[in-house]
Order: structure tokens, then C-alpha cells, then sequence
């Protein structure tokens, strides 16, 4: 059978037609830039001159400064400070995490922070859809398992747990630390879903080889 024309018409409506799109970064309004306290634009302004865009994020706990303070704090201590836990290792974390409760502003947005730091956006797409049946090295899947158990209800870590970490090489800190990125992100997703915090657009296509590996 030959193929339909291509200029014959589809019998079916556009893709997605109709669909309401959700244009603002949080439910409960974001400041301007200029009526933001001057240390809160100054982290947007540089940012933005970084990656070109101010991530949703910033914009919405910009809302309430103090908040906005103390959650990019403790972000930036947990993500880019001292760690046995590789940054890529973190973010692979958030990713996981933020899948299995469903968050789309930080899979999407972290999404694109792992495929740029681990350099491998095929295991980064893995890990965003369902890491289980990813693609992971016997350390980043051990690590990932007891990351996806912080958020488990009644959560407590077993001595079983944690000799199976160090058993690849992981120590207590780094025990510590991927609780810990897995807690505050445990969080994240909730205040994103409570602000209906959408992600910017450019998210979607960074850190994207069109090569291949």
C-alpha cells in the first residue's frame, strides 16, 4: 500500500490543542527585579548573566526573602560544598528523588544539571524517568537506593544500610550527605507543588548531545 500524501489532512486536531499553559513561576506571584532586597537580585542578575534565564525557583521564594535566604543557602552547602559525593552524584540524587515524588519543576530543572555534570544524558533520562532499571554503576545505584528510602514513611536507616554503603567505599559523611540531599529535596518538591512552580523553558533543552554519548 502506498503511503498517504504528505499534504493530505489529518482528520485529527492538532497536538495538544486547547491545553492551558501555566506561564507563572509560582501560583502566589513573583517580585520584579527591582523589588527584590538588593543581595536577592544581585544572586538573579548573576545567574542570569551565567545561563541566560533566572531559574523559576529564584523568582518564586524571591516572594518571601528570608526564605529565599535560608533554602539557597542550605541548597548551595548541600550541592556544592565539600563532599566525598561528586556534584554529579548529588544531582543524580535530586533527579531520583524528586522522579518518585513526581516534581516536575526539579526533574526537569535537575534533569538538566545531571545530563551537563555527568556528561551522559541518556543515564540522566533513565534516572528521571525510573532509576531502578537505569543504567548505573553498582556505587551510584547503591547510593541511589538509600536515597530513595530517606522519603520512605517512618524512615529510619538500618546498621545493614549503611555497611552496605561503606562496603563500596562510602562513608558515614557521605551517608550523611545523600540523606541529606534527599531530605531537602524531599521538601523542594513539596513547596514546588504547593506553589505550582513550573520550569523555565530552557531547561528542557540544555545539557542535550545531538550526537550521542
Amino acid at each position: 500500500m502506498s503511503p498517504a500524501p504528505t499534504s493530505a489532512k489529518s482528520s485529527h486536531p492538532p497536538f495538544n490543542e486547547g491545553a492551558a499553559h501555566v506561564a507563572a513561576p509560582s501560583r502566589f506571584g513573583v517580585p520584579s527585579l527591582d523589588e527584590m532586597p538588593d543581595d536577592i537580585r544581585a544572586i538573579c542578575e548573576e545567574t542570569r548573566a551565567k545561563i541566560g534565564f533566572v531559574p523559576n525557583v529564584f523568582l518564586a521564594y524571591a516572594k518571601r526573602p528570608e526564605h529565599f535566604r535560608a533554602f539557597m543557602h542550605y541548597h548551595d552547602l548541600l550541592m556544592k560544598g565539600p563532599s566525598g559525593l561528586s556534584r554529579a552524584e548529588r544531582e543524580a540524587i535530586v533527579v531520583a528523588v524528586s522522579a518518585e515524588n513526581a516534581c516536575l519543576y526539579c526533574v526537569t530543572s535537575h534533569g538538566a544539571a545531571l545530563r551537563i555534570l555527568g556528561k551522559d544524558p541518556f543515564v540522566a533520562d533513565q534516572i528521571a524517568v525510573n532509576w531502578r532499571t537505569a543504567e548505573l554503576s553498582p556505587r551510584l545505584r547503591a547510593i541511589l537506593t538509600f536515597a530513595s528510602r530517606v522519603n520512605d514513611r517512618g524512615f529510619a536507616a538500618s546498621d545493614k544500610e549503611l555497611a552496605e554503603l561503606k562496603a563500596l567505599g562510602l562513608t558515614d559523611d557521605d551517608a550523611w550527605d545523600i540523606a541529606a540531599v534527599a531530605a531537602f529535596f524531599g521538601f523542594s518538591n513539596r513547596m514546588a507543588g504547593l506553589m505550582d512552580m513550573r520550569p523555565n523553558p530552557q531547561f528542557y533543552a540544555m545539557g542535550r548531545a545531538a550526537d550521542g554519548r
